[in-house]
């Protein structure tokens, strides 16, 4: 299971029709970095993951595989 996070970042990117350069570019990070996050050779740091989650707007039990299901990303009120 904790791994599941690498698959879950790749098929979202695709799923959005995303590059590895263009998401990357949303980290701010070389593409290389962003590869290395996928394949699982470098672990992506929490704030990227949040970045993720808030870019891809599903909530972080789904991007880290711990739920199947795609909530939105919890927004707070009045923002």
């Amino acid at each position: 299971m904790a791994m599941d996070y690498i698959k879950r970042i790749r098929a979202l990117r695709e799923d959005n029709d995303y590059t590895q350069r263009e998401v990357a570019a949303l980290l701010n990070v070389g593409q290389r970095t962003y590869a290395d996050y996928e394949y699982g050779k470098t672990r992506i740091p929490l704030e990227s993951m949040i970045k993720l989650a808030k870019f891809y707007n599903v909530d972080m039990n789904y991007i880290c595989g711990v739920s199947d299901v795609k909530v939105h990303f919890p927004n707070k009120k009045g923002k």
